[in-house]
């Protein structure tokens, strides 16, 4: 029997349609669509074993052996978990790794309970097909709008307030720099890089011929890398830049990297917070030695123990003298050297209010 198929893929992931992913949990944490769940039909050591019973006795040896693990009981409780997502999503489809098999036999077993649910032609190959296809088409043919500025000068948020802002490093779930390691872990990155394209559709879509605006990365947020036609087309962009003292930056900085990272760090490790806070800091210091030299990173060190001990006493203001030392020695000659080699792409320059009026009427 053939079940409908869905090929419209951008159709698909505009209107964030509810997806069942049958492939097997290994497959699922290795990249996947945000609007998916994984309701796998094998496991994955179901899964293991009908590979290598493919590979030896050939297709439907390989069928006969995933009928015969996934039977009975287990086989029930699988095609249940389809049923009860698809009772609350009605308008759901279902994708295995290529549109083939498990996808059918999945179509199959919800058809023989009354669920007439169709399939995404070409599985998840061809849904990250297309999102990489388009992120690729879209840096060769558009430009953007980048917006720079030192560190502490609050990018990010101008990014997320912007009707044409995309947040890379929400994507990255990293804020892009030694200290901006997130508390729990970064996506793969292919979900990262679906994760922009996606952002980028939605917004092409709903506003047309508008440049989107994106912030001044480097190639790589954390552990996650720009896919590079991406950079590339960034680095060619006009770039606006945000102007503002050294002493606002600081107070920005050590709001975010200090204080609100330790409420954040204590209400995510509950005990253990003051000692991951602590570890947090140093790793973080420590990270960046290399530019700053043995003997300059032991310093800062000393410093940052002596805040972290007094930290509760003064309402954590010892931690500005490190992090000063720090912007103004690593970050702020690291920043002007990247913007000094861009400053004929910078289209205009202004205080934070000043950029996103411009880039809100750009």
């Amino acid at each position: 029997m053939n079940y409908p198929l869905i090929s419209d893929y951008r159709k698909l992931l505009l209107n964030n349609t509810p997806m069942v992913d049958v492939r097997a949990p290994i497959e699922f944490i290795t990249g996947a669509l945000p609007s998916a769940v994984n309701l796998p039909l094998m496991i994955d050591e179901e899964r293991h074993q009908v590979g290598i019973r493919y590979k030896n006795n050939g297709q439907q040896s390989a069928i006969d052996l995933g009928n015969k693990l996934v039977t009975g009981d287990i086989k029930e409780q699988r095609v249940q978990a389809w049923q009860t997502f698809m009772a609350t999503n009605p308008n759901a489809v279902l994708y295995c790794a290529r549109g083939g098999l498990r996808s059918q036999l999945s179509c199959e077993w919800l058809a023989d309970i009354g669920i007439a649910c169709p399939k995404v032609e070409g599985g998840f190959k061809s849904l990250r097909g297309f999102l990489y296809q388009y992120l690729m088409d879209y840096s060769a043919n558009q430009s953007f709008n980048i917006l720079s500025g030192m560190t502490g000068t609050g990018k990010t948020q101008i990014i997320q307030q912007l009707a044409t802002g995309v947040d890379l490093e929400g994507a990255a779930n990293h804020k892009g720099s030694s200290f901006g390691r997130p508390l729990d872990d970064q996506p793969v990155q292919i979900n990262f890089e679906n994760r922009i394209a996606l952002d980028i559709l939605k917004l092409e879509t709903e506003l047309p011929e508008t440049k989107i605006v994106l912030e001044d990365e480097s190639r790589n947020i954390g552990a996650r890398n720009l896919p590079h036609y991406l950079a590339d087309r960034m680095a060619q962009s006009s770039f606006v830049v945000i102007e503002m003292d050294f002493e606002e930056r600081l107070e920005r900085l050590w709001q975010e990297y200090v204080v609100e990272r330790y409420h954040k760090t204590v209400a995510f490790f509950g005990p253990n917070g003051e000692a991951e806070f602590a570890r947090y800091l140093r790793e973080s210091l420590l990270r960046v030695e290399k530019r700053l030299g043995g003997l300059r990173t032991q310093e800062l060190l000393a410093s940052m123990d002596s805040a972290i001990a007094v930290q509760h006493q003064d309402s954590f203001a010892s931690h500005r003298h490190w992090l000063a030392a720090l912007t103004q020695e690593y970050y702020d000659p690291m920043y002007s050297y990247q913007l000094e080699k861009k400053k004929e792409l910078v289209v205009f320059r202004g205080n934070r209010q000043d950029v996103t009026d411009w880039l809100t009427n750009a």
